[in-house]
């Protein structure tokens, strides 16, 4: 079966690799007669499965001993509300927004307690990442939070912020694992599953552990409090195991490719071919100031729409899919998570001097 080049924001490509292992352990896993998918997560199998995958997160991502990993449902958005349930103390939160998560974010928050927007780039829509050199917390605020890498909009913090005594949250949903974190510079770091780790239906929450002291707000439910899922292993109720399962998968395979160094170097040289395109096209160009460009998705349009639309159509006839950008941005948008092979991106970037050569007058 010939597989197309799924260039999607998320649910996102998978490893090959990861995919036929998990097909091949689909009906029996390991001589246990059943599918992980079957399996009661209480048993001695399944808990084999979530405390290997932990582990070995730990390793790709070098998660210090004062760090609590948490398997979570609800996905990042969840986490919007999660965040100022758990960590709220002056009901005052800092926002710095880059995109339309953490405006998202913002907006729930609001729900909570008062929100400052201390720095935004939606002046500009969202096309670039604003300077923080000089951009100070607001003195009573309980955290600041920030979306690391901006799906929609395709910029990313090249450098992160600093707040001296303050909570930093980190929303690291679609840049998580393509490149190394130092998880010490946050005090809480999740991110959705679904780009480039597993499935939908799984977060995956960091969080340094004396936050798991703060008290929740009152109402909070017992499933949203920080505390009682780190408490039970992320086992509180019944986790999304199939989702913790593929994602054990996708770290074996993280580190069995050389870790997020690796990951990070793979990542520049695919990000450069099509960035380097268009900075010398004569119909495409990227819509992302070049200081703010992601290494995960990469935007980019052309000047008229029926264009775009033609370009869309001829990919998608050439076996290129989910290419269309958001309508945020409009335009196209070139997802290339870990597991987009530099062939596919080889292939794109060749479809589009050919479309490029054939219109341009």
């Amino acid at each position: 079966m010939k597989r197309i080049y799924n260039f999607s924001a998320g649910p996102a490509v998978l490893p090959e690799e990861v995919l036929q292992q998990a097909a091949d352990e689909m009906l029996d896993y390991k001589g246990s007669g059943m599918s992980v998918m079957e399996m009661s997560h209480r048993s001695k199998t399944y808990q084999a499965i979530i405390d290997e995958a932990e582990a070995d997160l730990r390793k790709v991502l070098n998660i210090p001993g004062n760090y609590k990993v948490l398997f979570v449902q609800g996905g990042g958005t969840v986490q919007f509300a999660m965040v100022p349930m758990n960590l709220s103390k002056n009901r005052i939160y800092d926002f710095i927004l880059t995109g339309h998560w953490s405006k998202a974010a913002k907006k729930e928050a609001e729900i909570f307690g008062k929100v400052n927007v201390i720095a935004s780039s939606e002046d500009k829509n969202f096309s670039y990442i604003p300077n923080l050199d000089n951009v100070k917390a607001s003195p009573d605020s309980d955290f600041v939070c920030m979306c690391d890498n901006n799906t929609i909009f395709g910029t990313k913090y090249k450098k992160y912020p600093e707040f001296p005594g303050k909570i930093l949250v980190n929303d690291a949903s679609s840049s998580f694992l393509s490149e190394p974190m130092d998880v010490t510079k946050f005090g809480l770091i999740y991110a959705g599953a679904q780009k480039n780790v597993g499935p939908a239906g799984v977060v995956i929450v960091i969080i340094r552990e004396d936050l798991l002291e703060n008290e929740p707000l009152p109402g909070t439910p017992t499933l949203l409090k920080y505390k009682v899922l780190a408490d039970a292993g992320s086992m509180y109720n019944t986790p999304p195991t199939y989702g913790i399962y593929i994602c054990g998968l996708v770290f074996k395979w993280i580190l069995a490719h050389g870790g997020l160094e690796a990951m990070k170097e793979r990542n520049e040289k695919k990000a450069a071919l099509i960035y380097d395109f268009l900075d010398n096209s004569k119909i495409f160009k990227g819509t992302v100031d070049k200081g703010s460009r992601s290494l995960m998705n990469v935007c980019f349009r052309t000047d008229s729409e029926e264009l775009n639309e033609a370009f869309l159509e001829g990919a998608k006839k050439a076996g290129f899919a989910n290419l269309k950008g958001h309508r945020s941005v409009g335009g196209m948008r070139a997802s290339i998570y870990n597991a987009m092979p530099l062939a596919g991106v080889e292939a794109l970037v060749k479809f589009m001097r050919e479309f490029e050569a054939a219109h341009v007058k």
